[in-house]
């Protein structure tokens, strides 16, 4: 059924030149606005995962599909190769080619205050399922995360099943670093962290190997132009038939060349109908910039294609404001852009402290690059795990932002900043009820007292 349908749309594709010269170019403008709006995460998303997966040159490579690199280091203001680097949860990055057969994650228990996760993201950008503490607890446990073709049942010795709807999917692991003491112990847990196809979990014959793919190189300038119809082309071959809610929407992309590995060639198609799909991916970018503007919470662009609810701009947003954050229900994010050079403090009541199941913090990165700051407390963040953090008689807390030391009997709750602009991010693992409603929300920033 799969091969009919994806032959189906291709057909429609290498004949969509001819289809899109017979539409009005105002129809050809809308769809194309509506298709890159819907394209424009896994796109984005492709720009990252095709260098983590394909690219052996690359810094950010992982070493192909179906492995785990780990990262365990606590960052500093030395280490300039990642933006917003995060010291709470040193990650575990892993791509998974699911076409010949799902394969099996495996995780160890952990002790009770050792929060990790395992997000697992499709090409779309949906985070589909979760493994860790949160969602599967603290035992040790096997996960088979399976494509959107497999038909088997739940094998003996494996817990859960997971079906993506496509059959590349992402893992980003996290692990729960408490200061730099704690790095041999988080890469003790890193390297228990096991991937396996399922014929080796259940020692059985492997499956033929399927055909190798070969990689279109990620370029920005296409991506964001009338190309993205080639990148979207080139993703969609990875991807069930439509969901039932979508069905329509392919028809209507098939109209100007989209479709499961259909080609894509510009300069076939005939220049008043390309023009017309260039100004729809103006307008576009345009309504992006725009919703950006009002989109100042990441809180909610990420979840599962049921949470999402069809919201492709919310999608798009996700990947504008930082692809892969995790799911509101698994942490909480927020922060704001602040001056070092005007001291100023965040005051949570008691009974405002973050309501966080697992942690929290707040970590400071300098503007415009987003690294750590070098600081004379060697301090890049802050939070419940502080060490000599000092509480209120009233068990409130007080959190001292600036560049100056706001004196030696405060500084075990400073958090030292640039002179200038700073973008301090705040996160809450686990999530309780008044920041999943929005009841609790981070305390504005007052002048010190």
């Amino acid at each position: 059924m799969f091969r009919i349908f994806a032959i189906t749309l291709a057909f429609l594709g290498l004949t969509a030149a001819a289809t899109a010269q017979t539409l009005p170019p105002d129809e050809v403008r809308a769809i194309a606005k509506e298709a890159y709006i819907y394209a424009y995460a896994p796109i984005a998303s492709y720009g990252t995962w095709s260098k983590q997966a394909t690219l052996p040159d690359a810094p950010e490579y992982v070493g192909g599909f179906n492995v785990f690199r780990h990262y365990s280091e606590a960052f500093t203001p030395e280490n300039k190769d990642i933006v917003t680097p995060n010291n709470d949860t040193p990650y575990s990055w892993a791509w998974l080619d699911l076409r010949a057969e799902p394969m099996v994650l495996s995780v160890p228990a952990v002790p009770k205050d050792r929060y990790y996760v395992m997000q697992l993201i499709d090409l779309f950008t949906y985070n589909f399922a979760y493994v860790g503490v949160r969602s599967t607890g603290f035992d040790a446990g096997n996960y088979v995360i399976a494509g959107p073709n497999w038909k088997g049942e739940k094998p003996e010795g494996i817990d859960k099943v997971f079906q993506s709807e496509t059959d590349i999917i992402g893992i980003l692991g996290r692990t729960s670093l408490d200061g730099k003491e704690d790095v041999p112990n988080v890469k003790a847990i890193q390297a228990q962290y096991k991937l396996e196809p399922l014929s080796k979990f259940l020692n059985e014959p492997a499956p033929q190997p399927t055909p190798a793919i070969t990689f279109p190189p990620y370029d920005v300038a296409k991506a964001t132009s009338h190309d993205f119809i080639g990148y979207t082309n080139f993703l969609l071959q990875f991807t069930q038939p439509p969901v039932p809610a979508e069905k329509e929407l392919m028809a209507k992309f098939a109209k100007i060349g989209i479709a499961p590995g259909a080609p894509w060639d510009p300069s076939k198609v005939d220049p008043a109908t390309l023009a017309a799909i260039d100004q729809g991916v103006g307008d576009a970018k345009a309504e992006m910039a725009e919703t950006a503007k009002t989109t100042l919470s990441s809180n909610g662009l990420f979840g599962t294609r049921e949470a999402l609810k069809g919201d492709y701009m919310k999608r798009a947003m996700g990947a504008e404001k930082g692809l892969y954050g995790n799911s509101l229900e698994e942490a909480w994010y927020g922060g704001f852009v602040g001056d070092g050079s005007r001291p100023t403090m965040l005051h949570f009541e008691a009974d405002k402290l973050p309501p966080a199941k697992f942690f929290w913090s707040l970590t400071l990165y300098t503007l415009p690059d987003r690294f750590l700051y070098a600081n004379p407390l060697d301090r890049y963040s802050i939070g419940d795990r502080t060490k000599g953090l000092e509480y209120g008689p009233d068990k409130s807390l007080t959190i001292y932002l600036g560049h100056a030391s706001p004196g030696k009997d405060k500084e075990a709750n400073w958090l030292p900043t640039p002179e200038g602009k700073y973008s301090l991010v705040a996160r809450v693992y686990g999530p309780e009820k008044g920041a999943l409603d929005g009841t609790w929300e981070l305390p504005k920033q007052q002048p010190v007292k």
